[in-house]
C-alpha cells in the first residue's frame, strides 16, 4: 500500500492511530535531541511536570507506512495521564489515548469533528497489559489483552482524498494546542511502556531527556516514591480542610518507616525562616523526630501509619497505636493559618536549594498520603521535583509481571458511532 487514504471520514486518522511522536505544535523546546528505541522499556514518569510536551517523538512519510496498527505493553497505577498520540497534516487530524479514572479514553479531532469516548477495563492495576490500536476503515479500534475495549466510528462529509505528507507519533504528550481537546485532563503519566511496535516502522525516536532514561522496575507497588533528590509541595488553600475548626487538620502518611530516611513532611508559614512543623525519620539509630517550631519530640519506634492532627495551639501525633499530644503557646492557630495559606511539602524542606542539603530529602516510599481523609495526588502539587514518582514505588516483593494472555480486568466493551 503506497499511500493511506482517508476513508469517508477518515480517520484513519492518521491513522492511525498508531501512534506516537514529534514536537509541541511541532516545535522542540530547545534541549539537545538524542535518539532512543521505541521498542525498549520507556518510563513515561520522567516527563517534565506540568508540560504537554511529549517525552519522545518520531515522524515518518506516509508513503513509508505499511501497517495501520500499533501495539505495546503498558503498566501503571496512575489513574490519569497521556499514554500516546498521533496525527497527520501537521495536527489537522489527530488522536490521543489517555487514562481517566483508570479507564482508557480516546479523543479524536478530524476537520470540524471532535469525538471523545471512554470505556473498557481499568488499566491502572499495576499489571502489564497488551494494548493494540488499529484503524479499520471508518473505525478506530482499541484492544486490551486481546479483547475489544473501544470502537469509534467517524464519518466525514469531506471528499475522500489521498493522505500525503507525514505522520507524527508521540509518547507522554500531545502535539496540538490544549484548547483543541474535547475534554481537558491531567497530562502527567507515571507508567511504563515496553515492546512497542509502532506501525511496523523502524524509524528511531527522538527525546530531549537530560541524563539517562529512568528504568522500568521489575516489580512496583502503589505509592509515591522519593529517591532522596527532591520534594513535592502544595499550598494548603488547594487542599481539603477549609470547613473545619474544632476537628482540626489531619494529615495521614502510610508506609514502612524502616525503609525510609529523611524528611517525610514539613509545614511552612510564609515569611517564617524555619518550618512550623516537620517530621523526619532516622533509621540509624531508629527514631521519628517531630519538630514544632524549634522544639523536638523524639520517639524510638517504627510505624506503618503516622497521623498528625493540627489544632489551635496543639499538635497530636499518632504512630500506629501510640498517641502523643504537644501543646505549646507559640504554636499557631493551624485551622486559620491553613485557610490563609501555608506550604505543605512531602519529601523535604522547601528552600532556595542552598540552605537545605540533600541529606534532608526523603528516600523511600509513601504508600498513601491523605489530608482530611482524602487521597493526595502529587501530580496536582504546586511544585514537584522531576525525581519524584507520583503513583508507583519500586517493590522488593512485587505483585509480579503477569502473562499477557491472563485474565482481563473487568469492564465492558464500548462502541460509539459518530
Amino acid at each position: 500500500m503506497g499511500s493511506l487514504k482517508t476513508l469517508s471520514g477518515g480517520l484513519l486518522l492518521g491513522l492511525c492511530l498508531t501512534l506516537l511522536g514529534w514536537g509541541a505544535e511541532g516545535q522542540w523546546n530547545g534541549h539537545p535531541k538524542k535518539e532512543i528505541s521505541g521498542s525498549g522499556p520507556i518510563n513515561l514518569g520522567q516527563q517534565q511536570r506540568g508540560t504537554w510536551w511529549p517525552l519522545m517523538q518520531t515522524r515518518e512519510n506516509l508513503t513509508e507506512v505499511k501497517s495501520i496498527k500499533s501495539m505495546f505493553q503498558f503498566r501503571t497505577f496512575d489513574p490519569e495521564g497521556v499514554v500516546f498520540y498521533g496525527d497527520t497534516r501537521e495536527g489537522e487530524d489527530w488522536f490521543v489515548l489517555i487514562l481517566r479514572n483508570g479507564l482508557p479514553e480516546m479523543q479524536i479531532g478530524k476537520a470540524d469533528i471532535l469525538v471523545s469516548v471512554q470505556g473498557g477495563p481499568k488499566l491502572n492495576d499495576g499489571k502489564w497489559h497488551l494494548v493494540e490500536i488499529s484503524s479499520q476503515g471508518d473505525f478506530v479500534v482499541l484492544e486490551v489483552d486481546g479483547q475489544k475495549a473501544l470502537v469509534v466510528g467517524l464519518k466525514s462529509k469531506e471528499t475522500m482524498e489521498v493522505l500525503t505528507g507525514q505522520i507524527r507519533l508521540a509518547l507522554g504528550g500531545i502535539l496540538v494546542s490544549v484548547d483543541k481537546l474535547f475534554l481537558p485532563f491531567q497530562p502527567e503519566m507515571d507508567g511504563c511502556i515496553q515492546k512497542g511496535n509502532w506501525l511496523n516502522l523502524s524509524t528511531p525516536w527522538e527525546t530531549e531527556l537530560i541524563g539517562e532514561p529512568w528504568p522500568c522496575y521489575q516489580n512496583i507497588q502503589p505509592g509515591s516514591y522519593f529517591p532522596g533528590a527532591g520534594l513535592a509541595a502544595f499550598n494548603t488553600t488547594d487542599l481539603p480542610g477549609h470547613q473545619t475548626e474544632e476537628g482540626g487538620i489531619t494529615i495521614d502518611i502510610h508506609g514502612d518507616s524502616t525503609k525510609m530516611e529523611g524528611t517525610v513532611l514539613s509545614l511552612n508559614t510564609p515569611g517564617q525562616e524555619f518550618p512550623t512543623v516537620t517530621v523526619k525519620i532516622n533509621n540509624n539509630p531508629k527514631k521519628v523526630i517531630l519538630t514544632i517550631l524549634k522544639s523536638d519530640a523524639i520517639t524510638e519506634q517504627s510505624f506503618s501509619r503516622l497521623s498528625l492532627t493540627l489544632l489551635k495551639n496543639q499538635v497530636n501525633m499518632d504512630i500506629d497505636d501510640t498517641h502523643l499530644t504537644f501543646e505549646i503557646d507559640s504554636i499557631p492557630d493551624f485551622p486559620r493559618s491553613w485557610k490563609e495559606g501555608m506550604i505543605l511539602a512531602f519529601g523535604g524542606l522547601p528552600g532556595d536549594g542552598v540552605s537545605y542539603s540533600s541529606i534532608q530529602y526523603l528516600k523511600g516510599c509513601l504508600e498513601k498520603i491523605q489530608v482530611q481523609g482524602q487521597d493526595v495526588d502529587l501530580d496536582r502539587a504546586l511544585y514537584k521535583d522531576l525525581s519524584v514518582s507520583s503513583h508507583s514505588c519500586p517493590s522488593e516483593v512485587g505483585r509480579g509481571d503477569i502473562k499477557l494472555e491472563s485474565e482481563r480486568a473487568g469492564g465492558r466493551s464500548l462502541i460509539l458511532f459518530v
